[in-house]
């Protein structure tokens, strides 16, 4: 009897499991992705947001280097996480030095600005600044990722 009653109680809490996580996927209309902020290391989940498919975020730094301003900008495509564009202002470490078959190069003022990039990443792994921070743009939001994360942690932005 006692087995029965524990048997019971899990089988209701599975289901209420289950009826929840049902209701939130059919919540979400379709075409819209959660992206997400974790910590790489504990998993721990910082932040969510709700975009559409085609929907753009950027991050901004200061390059480590050149000490000058970088602005990625990615796009939605696919359930996928696309770099649309970078703006930069010196080339250093990282910063394309050659445009692959496709990309363009224009410029804005002193900015130089590259798009025209065609591979898709499932996630991104970066590492929060540890002097200058990483500045999130999403949703006419503009999120410290210092603040958000900490300084000099690793985190995942995966769509979900």
């Amino acid at each position: 009897m006692k087995f029965r009653c524990i048997f019971l109680s899990a089988l209701a809490i599975a289901g209420a499991v289950f009826f929840s996580v049902l209701v939130i996927a059919c919540s979400r209309k379709p075409g819209t992705h959660i992206l997400e902020i974790r910590d790489s290391v504990s998993g721990i989940t910082y932040s969510r947001w709700t975009l559409d498919e085609g929907s753009k975020f950027a991050i901004e730094f200061i390059h480590s280097v050149n000490m000058s301003p970088v602005t990625e900008t990615f796009i939605i495509e696919k359930g996928m996480i696309r770099l649309a564009a970078m703006r930069f202002y010196s080339y250093g470490a990282g910063i394309p030095s050659y445009l692959d078959e496709g990309q363009t190069l224009t410029r804005d003022g002193n900015a130089m600005i590259i798009s025209g990039f065609d591979s898709s990443l499932s996630e991104l792994r970066l590492i929060t600044g540890a002097v200058f921070d990483h500045v999130l743009y999403i949703n006419e939001q503009l999120v410290s990722l210092q603040e958000l994360c900490g300084k000099n942690t690793h985190i995942t932005i995966r769509l979900k």
